[in-house]
């Protein structure tokens, strides 16, 4: 018990001298040896924070610099000049050139989507799919969209599981009132094409229960009943 006292009393003395502790950090700083230790991780941790600082720092200016060179590709997007939006126009950047040099950005992100909707549209289908899914993004409008046309994607080259998980989860990201029944509709429409009639009956009678206020809502009751018509024969 004697020694547990003296090692608690030594403890409160180093807590209530401040003298105490102030000669063993003397002691310590004056170690040679214990000096190019606390050098070396003094550098250590300066040299990574300004790797992280000069990082963020040279991030954000990346990505303002494609920003700007965005806009003329997506100016000739909404323009209709597709062939200028994809691959520049001699001193502008095109889509591609955004995702190539840019890499890492938001604009390059954003790029993925632009150019996939392009492929889609010059019916390269492959292409489409492959840099729609290098798109990624937490907006429920965007999103949702790259997953429908990666499964229109699909559709056109007939492979319908993959264009039916696709509608999935288009309807299912963020599910609103808005797209998702027109995502659930294709959905329906691919589960029927493979042959899943059963399903393809869930998907409309999803849109007829939680969405009855759409556009859609009619249409489903009609097609939900063709598709129970055709099971039962």
């Amino acid at each position: 018990m004697a020694r547990s006292k003296n090692k608690e009393s030594k403890g409160l003395d180093l807590i209530e001298n401040p003298e105490a502790i102030i000669s063993k950090t003397e002691a310590f700083f004056n170690d040679k040896k214990n000096q190019n230790i606390v050098f070396i991780s003094i550098g250590i941790a300066s040299l990574v924070l300004f790797v992280f600082l000069g990082f963020s720092y040279l991030n954000k200016n990346k990505n303002a610099e494609a920003q700007e060179e965005m806009f003329q590709a997506v100016y000739y997007f909404e323009a209709d000049s597709i062939g200028l939006a994809l691959n520049g126009d001699g001193n502008n950047y095109g889509f591609l050139d955004i995702i190539s040099l840019y890499s890492g950005t938001d604009a390059s992100n954003l790029s993925n989507f632009y150019t996939g909707a392009i492929y889609m549209r010059l019916k390269d289908f492959n292409n489409a799919i492959r840099y729609l899914n290098d798109f990624k993004s937490n907006d429920f409008l965007l999103q949702a969209r790259s997953y429908s046309l990666i499964g229109d994607a699909h559709m056109e080259l007939d492979d319908f599981e993959k264009a039916s998980n696709y509608f999935k989860k288009a309807a299912l990201h963020k599910a609103n009132k808005d797209f998702s029944p027109y995502y659930l509709n294709k959905y329906a429409l691919a589960l029927e094409l493979k042959g899943d009639l059963k399903e393809a009956i869930n998907a409309h009678d999803k849109i007829i229960s939680e969405y009855r206020f759409s556009v859609l809502f009619q249409e489903s009751q009609k097609q939900k009943a063709r598709l129970e018509g055709l099971i039962v024969e």
